[in-house]
């Protein structure tokens, strides 16, 4: 690991748990293609999820509303599942 990505890590580091997930969502968004170590039947399903966020069809829900709608459910004694 070069020293700019160990600074840039150890930076990222010390955000919030919110602000890391961003950080993780934007560098992802970045990336044009999916890592070469990436089955083929992953890298189909991962386009194909892409697409439809970037068409609208899906719209992405924050790891914050995630974790609220999970623990709500539990507090309830729901099943996240369902």
């Amino acid at each position: 690991m070069s020293q700019t990505v160990a600074e840039i890590l150890d930076a990222a580091l010390a955000l919030s748990e919110s602000e890391r997930a961003e950080l993780t969502e934007l560098l992802a968004a970045s990336l044009t293609s999916p890592p070469s170590s990436l089955h083929p039947e992953w890298a189909a399903e991962l386009r194909r999820r892409a697409s439809e966020v970037d068409s609208g069809k899906v719209k992405p829900v924050s790891w914050d509303e995630v974790r609220r709608q999970v623990q709500a459910q539990l507090d309830a004694g729901d099943s996240p599942n369902g």
